[in-house]
């Protein structure tokens, strides 16, 4: 599922916040859709509920508030650069700090991603109560 070193230390520091959220956004949902598959044996139609109700920004923002105090100096200053990332727009029927929160735990899993750190994301989506 995961490929290991995808990127240095040094580049991966320099990338972009917005481009960790946007790997990240990715690693989040996958590893959501794969949890669900393996904690539920209901139709396609039920799973895909579940899914959407775990891959929002609501659900990403709860997730920060259950990590927050476990997270790593490293960890936290990523999730930092990505919910201070500048934003074009948000969605209408969600607050702007729950949008920035879920953009920094997207960075945040992005940056666990291309850092090859699965263990610790796993230890973060086992938190969700699927």
């Amino acid at each position: 599922m995961f490929d290991e070193n995808l990127i240095s230390e040094e580049n991966l520091d320099m990338m972009s916040s917005q481009k960790l959220a946007f790997i990240g956004d990715a690693v989040y949902e996958l590893m959501v859709r794969q949890k669900i598959i393996n904690s539920h044996d209901e139709n396609i139609g039920h799973l895909n509920k579940l899914k959407v109700k775990n891959v929002c920004c609501t659900a990403q923002s709860d997730l920060y508030e259950k990590i927050k105090d476990s997270l790593t100096e490293k960890e936290n200053e990523i999730y930092k650069r990505g919910r201070n990332a500048y934003v074009s727009h948000s969605p209408k029927n969600i607050s702007p700090a729950i949008y920035h929160r879920a953009t920094g735990i997207e960075a945040l899993f992005g940056y666990l991603y291309l850092n090859s750190q699965l263990e610790r994301l796993h230890e973060f989506i086992n938190l969700l109560d699927l």
